[in-house]
């Protein structure tokens, strides 16, 4: 069997385990986007056992966090590993505008979708005009009244 070893892809992998950055092993991919009154926020999660996802709100701040874990059979001899077992978190910050106390969230296929609906005093509605009586209502709003 040949190996070819490449010292800056193993330098890459490397540093992206230590420092979690962006694209490395411990990254969580994500969308976001607005349908309707809501918000949709999907998360890749490939490979993570489902009872390990923690979804929580303190305050303004959503909370995402997941744990995976890896083991291979008792003597057997790693040829390859880029899957990086540990525990993969990522924070947002909220709004105001949004209700987080009817966030919801499903976990299927690797992929966490969490819906964030917008509070109802934040969506856009319609303003009823008066007709006729204006004039008067602002005298006597005003304090001159006839």
């Amino acid at each position: 069997m040949t190996m070819n070893f490449d010292p800056f892809r193993e330098l890459d992998r490397l540093a992206g385990s230590l420092l979690g950055s962006a694209g490395g092993p411990r990254s969580m991919p994500m969308d976001l986007y607005r349908t309707g009154d809501h918000f949709v926020l999907d998360v890749d999660l490939p490979g993570i056992d489902p009872g390990s996802v923690d979804v929580d709100v303190d305050g303004s701040v959503l909370t995402i966090r997941a744990e995976r874990t890896l083991g291979a059979p008792e003597g057997s001899q790693w040829i390859t590993r880029e899957r990086q077992p540990g525990t993969f978190v990522r924070q947002l910050t909220l709004g105001d505008h949004l209700d987080a106390g009817r966030i919801t969230a499903a976990y299927d296929n690797g992929v966490l979708s969490i819906t964030i609906p917008v509070k109802e005093s934040a969506k856009p509605r319609k303003i009823d005009v008066a007709v006729g009586t204006g004039s008067q209502q602002l005298a006597v709003a005003g304090g001159t009244s006839e």
